[in-house]
């Protein structure tokens, strides 16, 4: 029989804290590594082992998971000082899960495999609970040799793999994409419940019915529901989408592409940051809006 697998996951955000449990539940060693000394003691406590450097976390692990915010972070903990390149051994499979703009992600995987390590283009798709089952989507492209290194691990943390190409970039450029609408539906969603509210419309029964009808999304159900709580807890934060339509604003502009809706929403995402919101859950957005109309919307009151 061989050695129990070992992982490491680096970023133990919502998303990252999701695959490491689900990787610590299939039966790998797991390395876990981020700078909040709380989380660490979390996760020691859940089983897996506390590393307080990139560098700790890489060392003797088969796959590394990359879940850090953006891809300033992503080289940082890869090539910094004490970042996995100090002590992961050839042929490691870093799995690359940060959103991050195509010509970064292949810029980044360059790095990686002229320093002898292998390579997933690999961002992932479905909230922080389908990442605590194990069950959200990765569109991940890479080489056949480094997809069967991680198979097992991939396995672990997923329900889908879409295999998008053999090489780094289109991972990216589909997860890119899926922002796109994923941002655009959060300020169509924002935008309707406060007209709602507005016009003195009940949210919750709005809700329970637009979420049957024709005109829901995933992000209206998901998102919508925070708002008729008014609950504004960060799952994922106006920040994040600030840099994701960000990434897809760059990426139009440099290939042609025209995207006025995406602008449009990154605006409010911009304005609602410059608010004091960008650490909020990114329905916050609708906050923005109610104020602009004088609306009051759960968890506004006075």
């Amino acid at each position: 029989m061989r050695d129990i697998s070992k992982a490491a996951v680096i970023g133990l955000g919502s998303m990252g804290w999701g695959a490491a449990l689900s990787l610590l539940r299939a039966g790998f060693a797991v390395n876990g590594c981020d700078v909040r000394h709380e989380v660490l003691q979390r996760f020691s406590e859940a089983g897996g082992r506390a590393c307080d450097t990139p560098a700790a976390a890489a060392d003797g692990v088969e796959t590394v998971f990359v879940y850090v915010v953006n891809n300033t972070q992503v080289e940082h903990v890869l090539f910094g000082p004490q970042g996995a390149l100090e002590t992961a051994a050839a042929g490691t499979v870093f799995l690359l899960c940060t959103t991050m703009a195509p010509s970064a992600t292949v810029a980044i995987s360059e790095r990686l495999e002229a320093a002898g390590m292998m390579v997933v283009d690999a961002p992932v798709s479905g909230g922080h609970v389908k990442a605590l089952s194990g069950e959200i989507t990765v569109m991940a492209s890479g080489s056949n040799e480094a997809f069967e290194r991680a198979d097992a691990a991939l396995d672990a943390i997923s329900a889908k793999i879409f295999r998008l190409g053999d090489r780094p970039g289109p991972g990216s450029q589909v997860k890119m994409i899926n922002q796109l609408l994923a941002g655009v539906h959060i300020a169509a969603t924002a935008e309707a419940m406060t007209l709602a509210a507005k016009a003195g419309i009940d949210l919750k029964t709005l809700y329970d019915v637009l979420r049957v009808s024709a005109g829901s999304s995933w992000m209206f159900e998901n998102r919508g529901e925070h708002i008729v709580a008014g609950d504004y807890t960060p799952r994922s934060a106006v920040d994040i989408f600030v840099k994701d339509l960000g990434i897809v604003r760059s990426e139009a502009e440099r290939t042609g592409g025209v995207t006025p809706l995406a602008e449009t929403a990154l605006n409010l995402f911009v304005e609602a940051s410059e608010a004091g919101l960008g650490r909020e859950d990114d329905a916050a957005v609708a906050k923005i809006l109610a104020r602009k109309c004088g609306a009051t919307l759960p968890g506004m009151e006075g």
